[in-house]
């Protein structure tokens, strides 16, 4: 199964940057369209993300028609605080794209407009003094409930304690420590 998030002329670095990570950890592949708000040099995204960086499979596009011209079959889904469908009420496929619109002005309308039925949003409260979750959780939530409807392909669904085994606990002390 193939995941693709894109971040459209992201503006902050650390949030790329977090992304970033986001994609190394769960094998999506990172689509950046340009014009970005930093170089990708940038020591504040290297910082939120130097140790992923060359885990990436990550691909830039110069704006919206490109990255569109680019993936003519693709299925995007755009992820906005102005959609009226709840991005858990949409089946997403393989090789999907889930797009993020800029930190401080999200996608254009104009698109929203012309995909409304392919645009989610994730439920928040309706504060005129909270505009929206930050770019990087919103694209953490909505990575997460794509795999999840996937059933989490090729992900390590189990951890294990580091000084201690799983199969060596056969008690439960409700979170005594002795």
């Amino acid at each position: 199964m193939e995941l693709n998030i894109v971040l459209v002329e992201p503006r902050i670095p650390q949030n790329t940057g977090n992304v970033a990570r986001t994609c190394a950890l769960t094998g999506a592949r990172l689509h950046l369209v340009r014009p970005l708000g930093f170089e990708i040099d940038d020591r504040k995204l290297k910082r939120a993300g130097l140790d992923y960086w060359h885990l990436l499979d990550i691909t830039y596009y110069d704006g919206l028609n490109d990255l569109f011209a680019r993936n003519p079959d693709g299925d995007f889904r755009y992820f906005s605080t102005k959609a009226v469908n709840n991005y858990c009420d949409v089946s997403y496929r393989d090789k999907c794209f889930i797009v993020f619109g800029r930190e401080d002005a999200g996608l254009p309308e104009e698109l929203l407009l012309r995909n409304k039925e392919r645009c989610v949003r994730i439920p928040m409260i309706d504060n005129p003094d909270a505009r929206s979750l930050n770019l990087s959780n919103s694209v953490a939530i909505g990575t997460y409930e794509v795999l999840r409807q996937w059933g989490f392909p090729e992900l390590k669904n189990a951890g294990s304690l580091t000084r201690y085994s799983w199969q060596d606990s056969g008690n439960d002390n409700k979170g005594d420590i002795t």
